[in-house]
């Protein structure tokens, strides 16, 4: 081992020695102890050793939500190779780049997905074994039967800075990039999440967001830290997370905004006993004042807690914790922060020449710690770039009051200049959101002749309203100054999504303009 011994599979060890009996995962009607999913990781690890895998390989999985991932997980570190879960709502020729980029050779594929294989084949040459699980096909191997026919193997130990994952980012503004992050790195983060007073997860944490997520990993990794019981939906569907709440009696979940709207509007939600759930974590996008009090009301007998985060970070920086939420009516605004750094992590908030701001300053958000990434894949000069001077250079725009509570302004990508003026689109969006008939909204810049860029909003109303621009620019015109005020607007049915929930903006950049109301620009307007 190297360094401090950070090594992931230390929990599975721990809950076969001391917990064999414990129920370990829910899929369904599907029930495992923390004993069966030992056998089945060390057998797995068996395979992927006898098809070849060396000491920092990587394997691949390619599914739905399922038990199978934690599985996965520990088998390919148990084997000493690296996790590269395939982000399943890409193209086949994104997937490809993924694979391909970092030389994966063994992928477990589920039946929702074979029949991207032949593809996959094609288009990254580097794939040498696909395991089916749950399917059948010419070329794969069972994995089922893999498993039942392989003796465990003995764990081939890596830790501290050793590799454990690569994680591709988005891709939403170019090509993706393979995020390298050590078994220390994620370990760090999750022991600054479950660290801080009431976020230790419970007796049973539901994963409902993508696996091939960083969160979503991480989340699992906080309930493997905390001895939890995993439950696993397929994908977010309102009506299947509600059930398995109440059938798994769920303590812990994580839920995106977007996924708190979709519960809290669906009609059968009081028909649903969801006593067991004891705290909701939230995060990846804001979250409204609204929203936030619809769920506080709605789930009395819930503490919240908020996470900031990036992948390059694994992913955990700051925490807004249940007793945050719990303040008085003094510290409200602590309530439109994203919480205080972790006890893993330094945060500074610093100008263009990476020189620190005095408090409630906006500026750059930079992270320094455990958590920090070993670089990206193959891309040693944006590795550099990112973490110059030893400082994660996140791109976020923030500010730090005097106690150490962030307020996330804006992504640096986002900011606006318009006339000369800098507009934040988070503060555009939280005027918006704030008027009763939007439901969800997005604000970025487009192109004008006469401004350089204009202050563009596109706008999900809520079901039945036909708010128009003009109203909503007057609601604006309380809130913030004029010249931030929205002068076009595009009115849709959804706004396009990531894998965690957040707004593709470059989407909408990319989109055609549907001009609403334009309302007369005011500079001098406060």
């Amino acid at each position: 081992m190297n360094g401090f011994a950070h090594y992931l599979t230390q929990s599975l060890h721990r809950a076969v020695r001391q917990t064999p009996e414990r129920l370990a995962t829910i899929d369904g009607p599907r029930r495992k102890s923390w004993q069966e999913i030992g056998l089945d990781v060390s057998r797995l690890a068996g395979v992927f050793r006898a098809l070849g895998l060396e000491p920092g390989d990587r394997v691949g999985l390619l599914a739905q939500n399922h038990d199978t991932f934690l599985i996965y997980f520990f088998a390919t570190w148990w084997a000493g190779g690296v996790i590269n879960p395939v982000n399943i709502r890409w193209t086949p020729a994104e997937m490809a780049f993924s694979l391909t980029d970092c030389e994966t050779r063994i992928l477990i594929v589920d039946g929702k997905h074979a029949d991207l294989v032949p593809e996959l084949r094609r288009l990254a040459p580097c794939l040498e074994h696909i395991l089916a699980l749950d399917w059948a096909g010419d070329g794969v191997t069972d994995y089922r039967w893999a498993i039942s026919s392989t003796p465990p193997a003995i764990e081939h130990l890596r830790s501290g800075d050793d590799l454990a994952a690569v994680l591709y980012t988005g891709g939403t503004t170019g090509r993706s990039k393979g995020v390298m992050l050590s078994h220390r790195a994620l370990t760090a983060s999750s022991l600054g999440y479950v660290g801080r007073a009431g976020c230790s997860i419970g007796p049973v944490i539901l994963h409902t967001a993508p696996l091939f997520h960083v969160g979503a990993i991480s989340g699992m990794i906080s309930g493997w830290l905390s001895g939890s019981t995993h439950a696993f939906v397929p994908a977010f569907e309102p009506e299947a997370v509600l059930q398995t709440l109440q059938e798994a009696h769920v303590s812990d979940v994580f839920l995106v905004p977007t996924m708190i709207q979709a519960i809290l509007d669906h009609p059968n939600l009081n028909k649903f006993d969801l006593r067991a759930l004891r705290k909701i974590l939230y995060g990846a996008a804001p979250i409204t004042p609204a929203l936030m009090d619809r769920i506080t009301r709605r789930f009395p007998q819930c503490g919240f807690a908020q996470a900031y985060g990036m992948t390059e970070l694994a992913p955990v920086v700051t925490l807004l914790s249940p007793d945050d939420h719990r303040s008085g009516t003094g510290e409200k605004s602590r309530l439109r922060s994203v919480g205080r750094p972790t006890a893993v992590v330094e945060v500074r908030i610093a100008d263009a020449d990476d020189g620190e701001v005095p408090p409630g300053t906006p500026g750059e958000i930079q992270v320094r710690g455990e958590t920090v990434m070993t670089g990206y894949w193959n891309r040693p000069e944006e590795t550099a770039a990112a973490l110059r001077g030893g400082w994660m250079h996140t791109g976020d725009v923030g500010a730090m009051d005097n106690d150490g509570y962030i307020s996330i302004v804006d992504r640096l990508k986002d900011m606006i200049i318009t006339g000369g003026e800098n507009v934040f689109s988070v503060e555009v969006e939280g005027a918006l959101a704030s008027h009763p008939e939007v439901s969800q909204c997005a604000v970025i810049g487009r192109s004008d002749q006469r401004w350089g860029e204009r202050v563009h909003a596109v706008v999900v109303r809520v079901q039945g309203s036909d708010v128009g621009g003009e109203a909503l620019s007057e609601h604006c015109r309380s809130l913030i100054a004029g010249f931030k005020i929205p002068r076009s607007y595009e009115f849709v049915d959804s706004l396009p999504l990531s894998a965690a929930g957040k707004v593709l903006k470059q989407g909408l950049r990319d989109g055609p303009t549907v001009a609403g109301s334009t309302p007369k620009f005011e500079p001098d307007r406060k």
